[in-house]
């Protein structure tokens, strides 16, 4: 479990500016982990610090890092951050503290900072990580139970839901980070008569979720403990899971999502990692009385009295008409982490109960976090009823769907006080007409 020591220290301030600031998502308290590009620098290991990008590469040329974090450093500079998820919580926790260090006021490496600072305007950010697998979870009990009354009405929740984090295996090559347009997906849909058609989706959706990167993982036929799983968690990311729900809905049956949401899945690029969430821990959603009980390895007091976190999350819409007038997206979800059926470490124990080897690098999706309010529902699908009751924007534009040009912009922010706030950083896409 993290714990938290002087990188959490609210009186910290960077000599980066811009780290300085109330409304910054990424100030010295929270250095995030990406991978960047830039005129003149190679895919490179990074943090955000401020509204600038600090070159791990960079400083280690420099020599700026300690040989109690040099190893990390190295691993943490890669153009993937495979290597340095892997490695032990103590070495992820020395680097991020030099870091700290090396961006706090008075620090040596200001002289520098021509050298180790990318403005993040003039940088491209890539996936952090390999992605070797995605699994995509269901553990929103206020999503399920609204998706279930839109799509069946006569049918209950699924039976398995209270028993354990229902999840399918997603498609890992298909994930792009922000910014990668997306383009409108084609496949069957089903028709009133029985038949189907052919062509470009009808309605597609967004998802707002939390991505979930593993860290070292675990061998084949070897389980994670509800005990060991928060370790196995290197960090968080916001995720957008597309839907293309008409594609979806003819599809499912009975083997579950296919076609309907490989063709895209949105992620940041930065990763808030354990210990920068360490300040934001609250307890896991409580049961309900009459659930049934939760079998052994399903079931930890730490992770019901620390298992959740309280992260606000929000979706915006932009619309081509918006944008043309500079407007700002309209928000049409806003929503917390801390809902969840299911804590984080219990979808990762259960996804490898059987033995199923998680690998550092792979991604988990939290699924859809809608909570219980309207301002909660985090879907078109609930927004909507099922695209029968348009959403009606600021501007008088509506949408019972999305549309081409439309954009969806994701956002996160961890609050406490006494503590500095910090954000995940956006994750943005723009639907792009279906290929002809």
């Amino acid at each position: 479990m993290t714990t938290l020591n002087e990188t959490h220290n609210p009186a910290r301030k960077s000599w980066v500016e811009s780290a300085n600031t109330a409304t910054t998502d990424f100030p010295i308290q929270n250095l995030p982990f990406g991978v960047f590009t830039a005129p003149g620098r190679d895919a490179r290991g990074a943090v955000a610090i401020g509204d600038m990008i600090f070159d791990i590469k960079a400083a280690l040329e420099a020599g700026l890092f300690s040989s109690a974090a040099a190893e990390a450093a190295k691993a943490a500079s890669l153009s993937t951050l495979n290597t340095f998820m892997a490695m032990a919580p103590a070495a992820i926790s020395a680097l991020r503290r030099e870091l700290s260090d090396l961006l706090l006021q008075g620090s040596q490496a200001e002289k520098l900072k021509g050298d180790l600072l990318v403005a993040m305007k003039d940088a491209t950010m890539k996936l952090p990580a390999h992605v070797g697998g995605f699994t995509d979870f269901f553990t929103s009990l206020d999503h399920v139970t609204r998706a279930t009354r839109v799509l069946r009405p006569d049918a209950p929740i699924p039976p398995s839901f209270k028993h354990l984090p229902m999840a399918y295996n997603g498609r890992a090559s298909s994930i792009a980070p922000s910014g990668v347009q997306v383009i409108r997906p084609q496949g069957q849909q089903g028709r009133r008569d029985g038949g189907s058609t052919f062509g470009p989706s009808r309605m597609l959706d967004y998802e707002l979720e939390v991505g979930i990167y593993i860290g070292a993982g675990n061998e084949m036929g070897h389980p994670i403990s509800l005990r060991d799983a928060r370790d196995q968690i290197f960090g968080l990311c916001l995720l957008n899971d597309w839907s293309a729900r008409d594609i979806q809905r003819f599809e499912s049956f009975p083997l579950g999502p296919f076609l309907g949401k490989c063709f895209n899945t949105s992620v940041s690029p930065w990763i808030v990692t354990a210990e920068a969430r360490a300040p934001f821990g609250v307890p896991a959603r409580a049961r309900a009385a009459d659930d049934p009980p939760l079998h052994d390895y399903l079931s930890d007091a730490r992770d019901q009295s620390e298992g959740g976190f309280d992260i606000t999350l929000t979706a915006g819409l932009e619309t081509p008409a918006m944008r043309a007038k500079a407007h700002a997206p309209a928000p049409i979800s806003r929503t917390n982490l801390n809902t969840l059926y299911w804590s984080c470490a219990q979808m990762v124990t259960h996804h490898a109960s059987n033995g199923c080897n998680l690998s550092s690098g792979d991604l988990l999706g939290t699924g859809t976090l809608s909570g219980p309010t309207d301002e909660s529902r985090a879907c078109m699908l609930e927004l909507t009823g099922g695209g029968k009751q348009p959403l009606v924007l600021a501007n008088g534009e509506t949408r019972t769907w999305l549309e081409d040009g439309d954009a969806v912009v994701l956002n996160a922010r961890c609050n406490r006080d006494g503590h500095v706030s910090i954000g995940f950083g956006e994750c943005r896409a723009e639907i792009a007409p279906a290929l002809a």
